[in-house]
Parts: C-alpha cells; structure tokens; sequence
C-alpha cells in the first residue's frame, strides 16, 4: 500500500480557490453586462469559453478512461488530476444554461437553423429542431456525469481497500466507446451547426483530439506546479516527465495530421459546399492567427518536445505545455468566431471577461475536488516500484 500523499501544504490552496472565485464571478458579470449591449457577442464569447473549458474536463474523462485500460506510471501520478477534471462535468452541465438563449431571436443569435425557412435547411430539420437538441444535450451530459461519478467513486473505494480495479476496465472500453459517439454528435450540435450548410466528417475527431491534447497540458502544468514543491519532488521523476512530454508530442502531431488532413481533402475536392468554411478562416485577420496556430500549436511544441532535455526540464515541460494550452483556446476561437465573422475582429474584451469567468469557476470547483481524495491512489504497487525505481 502507498502512503498517503496530500496536496502540499506550502501552497495556498485556498486563497487560489478564493481569488479563482471571485475572478471568475467578475468576469461572469462583465459578461452579462457585455450581453446588455451585444447579445450576440456575448454568447459567441460564452460558446468559445465554454467549449475551451468542458475539453479539458472530458479530455480527464478520455484520460482517465485511457489509463484504466492501459495502466503505466504516467497515468497513476496524473490520475487524481484526471478524476477531478471529470468530476466538474455537472458545472458544465449548469453553465450550459445560457448557451440556450441562442436558439432565440430572430434571427437566432447563435443557431440559424432554428426557424430557418431556408430549403437547404429545411432537408435537416428532422435533426436540427429545438426538441431533439435539448434532448441530446441532456444524454450526452447525462453519459458522461454518470461515467465520471462511477470511476470516482469506485477510486474511493480502492482506497479503502475495499473495491477490485477490474471494474475500471470494464466501465472504460465502453465508456470510451460511449464518449467517442457523444462528443461526435455534440461537436456537430454545438460548433459545426453554427454553419449548418457545411459540414466535415472528420471534424468531430479532430473536437475530440483537441480536447485530449487540452486535457493533457492542463494535467502537465498541475502535476509540475504541486511536485515542484517540498517533499514532492519524487512525485515527478525524469522518467514519467519523458513520457508525459511524449504523449503530449504524440497528441500535438494526431492534432497536426487531422487538422492537416481536413484541410487539404476539402481544398483538393474544391466544393462550393465545403471550401467556405477555410475561406472565412484565411482571410483578413484570421489568416494571421491560422498561420499561428500552425507555427505555435505544431512546429514549435513538436520541435521542442522531440529533445529529450526539454522534456525531463519539468519548466521547460510546462512551458510547452502551457503554449499549446493558450494555443488551444486560440484554435476554438478561431473555429467558432469567423462563422459570424469575415474580417477584423474588436470585441477581445469580451471574450476575455467569458475566458476568466468560466475559467475562475471551473478552477474553484476542480481545486475542490483535488483535495478531497490523496494526490496519490492507495492500494496501487506499480506506483510504489515506479517511484522506488526513480
């Protein structure tokens, strides 16, 4: 059995969790005070935030779920991270609340498709129809609260002593299953119907890459900062910060190649019902921020974490990790922003009041639940030898 290791007590883990709430409700306020004045502007902002912050927690849910099945000593260190992301899928469940008043207005001001007399949208109706939204909206979020309550807590009753780990497996070949055709429906539903006359097949796996890849650098930049402090400092040995920073290249280039893949299929093909989807996202402004995303969510990331150096550094490792996590939020935006859009965007501001409202909310609650279990899972001896063997 592993002794019990909490989460260390020279951070000051509550006045993060105090002044994370309290940013997050100002900016939660000067969101609302945005929407007085631009309805439409603020819910996109809201969207952009929302869909950042739920991949990070589903992106701990696929992880989790990855490390059950797989096991290794980067998941087990890694692995409370991972519960507590996925144990905030019913604030995003709350948070999804306002996202509803897009389906409202004429025109709507999110979803166009709702009430559209168009006859090209007309032929979707039979699935985008306000009914059949909210009733996927709730199984989807229903799957996934239900998945992350389960494997939560039967972790708790594994440290008890009292639980066999074969559950986990069993639940999480399934429940990937059961995630991969969820997110698949709730990209389309959320992001891709924003623009309901273009679509792409292989849009749903690169949504649910990114919000793995979102997930492990977020995981990256905790696991550093906690095993940074005294006596901590064996939480992160060179070996697991090698793989950690390998599976982020891993996911960084499975990003790259879909991303990739996406783009030169559609431009190849040279559909009038597909091509504009990259046209508003190369002209103007957000030219400049594509070429970003290609120079700072790819080459940069993937350069520096091909040295082996760079990846047992943990500042170097969370540097990386922090880049492609900004770079993330910055790829959502540039999805979802220019559907509204073609040129110059000014409305910055509000996007950062929905950023650090929903980002405040969400760290408070996930630091909640990062202190109510041991930051190591107990019963487990491959964790004991991985650590002795450091």
């Amino acid at each position: 059995m592993s002794p019990p290791v909490h989460l260390p007590e020279s951070i000051p883990w509550e006045r993060i969790r105090h002044w994370a709430l309290l940013t997050g409700l100002i900016g939660l306020v000067l969101c609302l005070l945005a929407a007085l004045a631009s309805p439409s502007h603020a819910l996109r902002a809201y969207l952009v935030a929302f869909t950042f912050w739920l991949g990070i927690a589903l992106g701990c849910l696929v992880l989790l779920m990855l490390q059950h099945l797989t096991g290794g000593i980067w998941g087990l260190v890694l692995r409370r991270i991972f519960e507590s992301g996925a144990r905030t899928l019913g604030l995003f469940m709350l948070l999804f609340v306002p996202l509803l008043l897009g389906l409202l207005g004429t025109p709507p001001l999110l979803y166009e498709w709702v009430g559209s007399k168009d006859p090209d949208l007309l032929e979707k109706s039979w699935y985008l129809n306000v009914p059949f939204f909210l009733g996927r909206a709730a199984g989807y979020f229903i799957i996934w609260i239900v998945i992350a309550f389960l494997l939560y807590a039967w972790s708790v009753a594994q440290d008890r002593g009292s639980f066999n780990d074969r559950r986990f497996r069993q639940l999480s070949g399934p429940g990937l299953a059961l995630y991969g055709g969820t997110i698949t429906f709730a990209s389309v539903d959320w992001v891709m119907s924003l623009e309901p006359r273009w679509y792409s097949t292989i849009y749903p796996v690169i949504f649910a890459v990114g919000q793995i890849l979102e997930a492990m650098a977020f995981s990256i930049i905790v696991l550093v900062y906690i095993s940074a402090q005294p006596p901590f400092e064996k939480l992160l040995g060179p070996t697991q910060r090698r793989d950690l920073g390998n599976l982020l290249l891993a996911f960084v280039m499975m990003w790259a190649y879909l991303s990739f893949s996406q783009f030169l299929l559609i431009w190849s093909e040279n559909l009038p019902e597909e091509i504009p989807w990259y046209l508003k996202r190369t002209r103007g402004g957000w030219l400049w921020l594509a070429l970003l995303l290609v120079v700072f969510q790819f080459s940069l990331p993937f350069l520096l974490l091909l040295s082996r150096e760079i990846k047992q550094d943990p500042r170097w490792l969370a540097a990386v990790a922090l880049l492609v996590l900004v770079m993330r939020y910055l790829d959502v935006f540039w999805w979802i922003e220019p559907a509204f859009s073609d040129g110059v965007y000014f409305y910055v501001l509000v996007d950062i009041a929905a950023l650090v409202g929903l980002g405040g909310i969400w760290i408070w609650h996930f630091l909640n639940q990062l202190g109510k279990l041991p930051l190591l899972p107990l019963h487990e001896p491959a964790l004991v030898e991985g650590l002795a063997n450091e």
